[in-house]
């Protein structure tokens, strides 16, 4: 009789078992430890403002996709009738001084100012609200620029309310071309999720 190869058979299992478990075991130290986090989807963020002014409110941010535009929604009460502000997202989400300490106009590809519809502008460049004849400001507008997502997401910046209107980056001085010589800050808020 011929044993070896009746104890053949149960080495070859008990080695593809062993080599299996090992890949596996492989496959979960990967997924654990090396394999990059995948990034969650940001759908909503929101902001409250307020600052040395009687302008106060909220305002609210959606996008639907990670490339997608994001609709921004509030209202702001407080404002002279009938006047325009200018309304920017700002580069930092810093409160310590007020709307002092909230930074310039968000430009991660240092392009001058400009209207929202212009291609160049900042990011943050987002013109002007419309009191209404009550001194309040109803917003509703949809921007492609501004991101909730990825490495220029606007979240943690600050959105910033000036006292005046925004010139859009057409006054014809180098002021305009950095702020839109929008003013004061009026109110302001960091964006953060909901």
């Amino acid at each position: 009789m011929d044993f070896t190869s009746n104890q053949a058979t149960p080495k070859r299992s008990s080695l593809w078992i062993s080599l299996l478990a090992c890949v596996l075991g492989l496959v979960v130290l990967w997924n654990l430890f090396f394999k990059a986090p995948e990034t969650g989807f940001v759908q909503k963020a929101t902001v409250v403002l307020r600052g040395d002014s009687p302008v106060t409110g909220s305002v609210t941010f959606e996008q639907s996709s990670k490339t997608g535009p994001v609709r921004i929604t509030g209202q702001l009460k407080g404002f002279e009738k009938l006047t325009k502000h200018g309304f920017h997202v700002h580069s930092l989400g810093d409160l310590t001084q007020g709307c002092a300490s909230t930074g310039s106009h968000y430009n991660p590809y240092e392009k001058t100012h400009g209207a929202p519809v212009d291609a160049t502008r900042h990011v943050g460049d987002l013109g002007n609200i419309k009191s209404d004849v009550h001194g309040v400001a109803n917003i509703d507008i949809t921007d492609s620029v501004v991101t909730l997502n990825g490495p220029l997401s606007i979240l943690g910046r600050s959105i910033v309310v000036h006292a005046g209107t925004d010139d859009l980056g057409k006054g014809g001085d180098e002021e305009s071309l950095k702020t839109g010589n929008a003013g004061a800050r009026a109110a302001c808020g960091v964006i953060g999720l909901i």
